[in-house]
């Protein structure tokens, strides 16, 4: 009897080491590695005995590209909303996030960065990864070891599931354009003739009113489930403040720590059922090229972030009122930027040395001031 109470003494422990090791293989979107697990596999074997991070490094770095599209089920569904550049120190105690705007023109492409991944995709599968991280790393001038993608919908999905997550909204904001998925050429009721004089209207929320939401959001601890959370990071129009890319880059960190800490949380490493549900919803949404047996290399890294310090930079123009220089411009519309809307390097089109500068004095020493030349 005694024997029998130790085997099953020792089948829990193993369980919970086993519950561990998978809810830090979904901080880093690598579910893959649980099927190595089930099997037993020599994976299991190098996870436990084997205390070493071989990760593609630069000075003690993993540098991660992180990148966010809509999905099949929106419109230009290969197209990047969020590109966050991450460097990660192999101590794990800080990350460094950089957040570049989808608006960022690129002279190589003719075209602004969030077409990177999309025309790389449409050329061959897995060309999206491979155009992106040169696209950026050449803005950056960093090496980008690792790329993770991730639809939408699979973020709303994996947020559900693990019971929403705590976020302090900083002050009340308002974005009465935030656009409805799939109504993007909604007519709104309106006549063919009243599309053609409306197509030039300066108020497309007055013209078109179906397309859009109106988002609000408190000020203080709310808690938010996966459809919120989107809407906080996404959100681009609101008033005052909130509606710069510097703000929606400060949201961005916000729901990326929240996530983080509620993985960590006891409720998700005690619950088997949600950590395998997890790794269901997220296989699907998630293209990378970080290889199966690399996966192991991450959990270590996972295991010492914890209590990661996370800092934030932002590529934008700055902010005249709060006297804070940006290292971006918003020039005239023209045939050179295929009459869009677009952001340059304020020292001129294609240059990023000074856009590169800060990134390295961010990842080396953190809380760089930005040249007002």
């Amino acid at each position: 009897m005694r024997n029998k109470n130790l085997r099953a003494d020792k089948a829990e422990k193993f369980k919970k080491v086993v519950l561990i090791i998978l809810s830090l293989i979904v901080l880093f979107f690598v579910g893959k590695a649980i099927i190595k697990i089930a099997e037993f596999t020599p994976f299991l074997f190098q996870l436990i005995f084997n205390r070493e991070i071989d990760l593609k490094t630069n000075d003690d770095h993993i540098n991660i590209l992180l990148l966010g599209i809509g999905g099949k089920n929106h419109q230009g569904p290969n197209l990047t909303d969020t590109l966050i550049f991450t460097s990660i120190s192999t101590k794990g105690d800080k990350a460094t996030l950089v957040s570049i705007p989808r608006d960022l023109w690129i002279p190589d492409l003719s075209a602004k960065i969030n077409t990177a991944y999309s025309t790389g995709e449409s050329k061959r599968q897995g060309g999206g990864i491979v155009l992106s991280k040169a696209v950026v790393s050449k803005i950056v001038n960093q090496p980008i070891d690792y790329v993770l993608r991730i639809d939408f919908d699979g973020f709303i999905k994996a947020v559900d599931l693990i019971g929403g997550i705590s976020v302090n909204v900083d002050r009340n904001f308002d974005d009465y354009e935030y656009p409805i998925d799939g109504k993007e050429e909604d007519p709104c009721g309106h006549s063919d003739a009243e599309l053609k004089e409306l197509a030039t209207a300066s108020s497309q929320l007055e013209a078109f009113p179906c397309r859009y939401n109106h988002v609000h959001f408190d000020k203080g601890l709310q808690e938010m489930d996966g459809k919120t959370a989107l809407q906080f990071v996404r959100s681009r129009h609101a008033q005052g403040a909130d509606g710069s890319d510097f703000a929606r880059s400060q949201r961005q960190e916000k729901i990326i720590k929240a996530f983080k800490d509620k993985i960590f949380s006891l409720q998700t490493l005690t619950n088997p059922a949600k950590v395998v549900s997890l790794y269901s919803i997220l296989k699907d949404s998630i293209d990378t090229d970080i290889k199966d047996d690399e996966f192991d290399d991450f959990i270590r890294l996972a295991g010492k972030m914890k209590a990661v310090q996370i800092e934030s930079a932002v590529l934008d123009v700055g902010n005249d009122e709060a006297k804070r220089p940006g290292l971006l411009v918003n020039p005239v519309s023209g045939k050179e930027y295929n009459f869009e809307w677009v952001l340059l390097p304020k020292i001129g089109n294609g240059n990023f040395s000074e856009i590169q500068k800060y990134i390295d004095c961010e990842i080396k020493i953190g809380n760089c001031p930005i040249s007002t030349e």
